[in-house]
């Protein structure tokens, strides 16, 4: 799988383009962001890694806090998105813990699994309703989801242990065979 295949699996998850790709194709230089810095707390990273796990949770596979996305996400943040996009992204951990505090009465991390997975899917169709709309700027959620799944299977765990994974092709082979359940391939 290349860059521009997962660009458009996110799209195609998440019902919009994906946020900061400019940054993604260009490198990621984003000067505005670099003159200001943006700060993250650990508890910030923690709050995103739940996050990230309860979209991607582990099972016979890694799971999102395997391969470090909250972490991935701040730094992405910081270095990708514009200020205004910087600034969606971080009122909405503070939108998801006071809509998780309004619903169950507590914040997102203390929820237990259902109540956290139920909360996301009501949030994730929050997003796409925004998205389908059309009205901008973005829903928070879908920013949160896009850099999951972007930041999961770009890393070394999922690309190597959730995809397949040749670190050099030995040779082209147009026909490959596929077999149903088979892993997409990271290369």
């Amino acid at each position: 799988m290349n860059r521009r295949e997962l660009l458009k699996l996110i799209t195609a998850a998440t019902g919009t383009a994906m946020i900061g790709a400019t940054g993604t194709l260009a490198g990621c230089a984003n000067e505005a962001s670099k003159a200001a810095p943006l700060t993250f707390t650990e508890q910030d990273v923690f709050l995103l890694d739940e996050v990230a796990e309860t979209i991607l949770p582990r099972t016979d596979t890694p799971g999102a806090k395997d391969a470090e996305v909250g972490q991935f996400m701040t730094v992405f943040v910081r270095d990708c998105y514009t200020e205004a996009e910087q600034a969606i992204f971080h009122s909405g951990m503070d939108q998801l813990n006071a809509a998780a505090n309004e619903q169950y009465g507590s914040d997102f991390v203390n929820l237990s699994g259902d109540q956290r997975t139920d909360f996301i899917r009501a949030l994730d169709a929050e997003a796409k309703a925004v998205a389908a709309a059309g009205t901008t700027p973005p829903h928070y959620f879908t920013m949160m989801k896009q850099l999951t799944l972007f930041g999961f299977f770009t890393s070394q765990v999922g690309a190597t242990q959730v995809l397949r994974y040749i670190a050099i092709p030995g040779r082209y082979d147009g026909c490959m065979p596929y077999e149903e359940g088979d892993r997409a391939w990271a290369t």
